[in-house]
């Protein structure tokens, strides 16, 4: 599957998922629109025909957002907004998966994949797999509507070209928020900033250094490396 059929794929998905959690009693009429378009598109996508199917789930993104609102269910409906998520990604894990999840509560995920160049300039290191393979990874991820490459002199670039309604970091990003603000506030873009408090613990490994490290300290051990 291309990258754009797995787009087009995980956009209805989301769809899927608003309209399953819709309480009874709302405007059936328009409801059954909605799962017109929306059964539409998956129809379209199964046939290869990726252009109809975005334009059909768009419709049933637009409706589902008027009818949320206007109903009072969610006066902020977030099914139309747009979230930033930029990062390294380099040996996904489940604290990544977390992150993501975290993210898409706020509305559609647009990720902005660090440059090798970029990596290594800010984590003064090489990352393990490289900015295409990475990308692949990030993009197949169900939480994540579009993923793309980041700039490599200017990583505001990415936010610009998004213009995201709500930006959320990671507990380790280096970011400023205060100049992060000023930022934005100069380019004209109104966004949320969300840090996540602190890293995903639930399981052993939450940190792509933390696989790293296991990996080396095993394998030496076993004379295997």
């Amino acid at each position: 599957m291309s990258l754009e059929e797995e787009r087009v794929r995980k956009y209805i998905i989301g769809i899927e998922r608003k309209l399953n959690n819709i309480p009874q009693g709302v405007n059936e009429k328009i409801l059954s629109l909605i799962r017109n378009y929306k059964d539409d598109a998956k129809y379209y996508l199964e046939k290869g025909e990726l252009d109809t199917a975005l334009v059909d789930i768009a419709y049933a993104e637009g409706l589902l957002d008027a009818l949320l609102i206007s109903q009072s269910i969610d006066p902020e409906s977030n099914v139309s907004k747009k979230v930033f998520v930029g990062g390294t990604f380099d040996i996904i894990h489940p604290g990544h998966i977390e992150f993501l999840r975290e993210a898409s509560k706020y509305g559609r995920v647009y990720v902005a994949v660090a440059r090798d160049a970029n990596v290594q300039k800010f984590k003064k290191r090489h990352p393990i797999n490289t900015e295409q393979e990475r990308l692949q990874v990030i993009a197949s991820i169900r939480y994540v509507h579009e993923a793309f490459l980041g700039d490599k002199n200017d990583i505001f670039k990415s936010v610009e070209m998004v213009k995201p309604d709500v930006i959320v970091l990671g507990p380790d990003q280096s970011i400023d928020e205060e100049k992060l603000s000023v930022r934005l506030k100069e380019s004209g873009i109104h966004a949320q900033i969300v840090r996540v408090p602190e890293r995903f613990d639930k399981w052993k490994h939450s940190s792509t250094t933390s696989i790293i490290n296991d990996i080396l300290s095993r394998y030496r051990l076993n004379n295997q490396v």
